[in-house]
């Protein structure tokens, strides 16, 4: 069918045929990406979960690439940018920093995506205009030979009908897919807003025991 058909339905075909292929890339290049960042970002949160003080997470965290390394760092450097100063509004811009760290993670582990939502809402119009335009050249045909004959008329229009097919077996995936990896990345989002916790946990224990007297301090 795909050979007999119009040269406009064979490039609908094919420009389908490449967005099903984009899409399984998508699928299998974000999945090992979340599946990779979900990990590391759990087993910072059993780090930052037995660490006692913020200075030991800080010094297990601190050369680390993952976005959990990232609060640490950006909560420790905001600490020495901040030594000359009162700790009363400490920890509200360790917070901003925070945030925007979560922000740009959660952003980029969602880089790509969008791609499958734009193919799941056009694939289906793609297809549906390769079909349109296969039936309208099988009526040309049909006109120029001067028959009904269904042998004549049913190879076209099945031709016609593929592109339809082509478009749904591109669109079903890709909404199914982006919805997989809308919910993982907000599965991530929240594991990243658990470590951002538990990092401000870590900050606000630090200076309420800054605020001791020191020999209750060292107890």
């Amino acid at each position: 069918m795909f050979v007999h058909a119009d040269i406009i339905v064979k490039l609908v075909m094919i420009g389908l045929a490449i967005a099903s292929l984009v899409t399984w890339t998508v699928w299998l290049a974000k999945w090992l990406e979340l599946r990779s960042a979900r990990t590391a970002v759990r087993r910072d949160l059993r780090t930052l979960e037995n660490c006692p003080t913020l200075s030991q997470a800080h010094e297990q965290l601190r050369n680390g690439t993952s976005p959990t390394a990232f609060l640490m760092q950006a909560a420790g450097n905001e600490i020495r940018l901040s030594a000359s100063l009162r700790g009363d509004g400490l920890k509200e811009r360790i917070a901003w920093q925070l945030e925007r760290i979560e922000q740009a993670a959660s952003r980029k582990m969602a880089r790509g995506t969008g791609v499958l939502a734009t193919i799941g809402s056009t694939a289906p119009f793609v297809g549906l205009f390769g079909t349109v335009w296969g039936i309208m050249d099988s009526f040309i045909g049909i006109s120029k030979a001067h028959t009904t004959n269904l042998a004549v008329v049913a190879p076209g229009i099945a031709e016609a009908l593929l592109a339809t097919a082509l478009g749904l077996v591109a669109a079903i995936p890709a909404v199914m897919i982006y919805n997989v990896l809308a919910r993982s990345t907000a599965q991530y989002r929240a594991l990243l807003g658990d470590a951002s916790a538990q990092v401000m946990k870590l900050v606000s224990r630090d200076l309420d025991r800054a605020k001791l007297p020191l020999s209750q301090a060292a107890e």
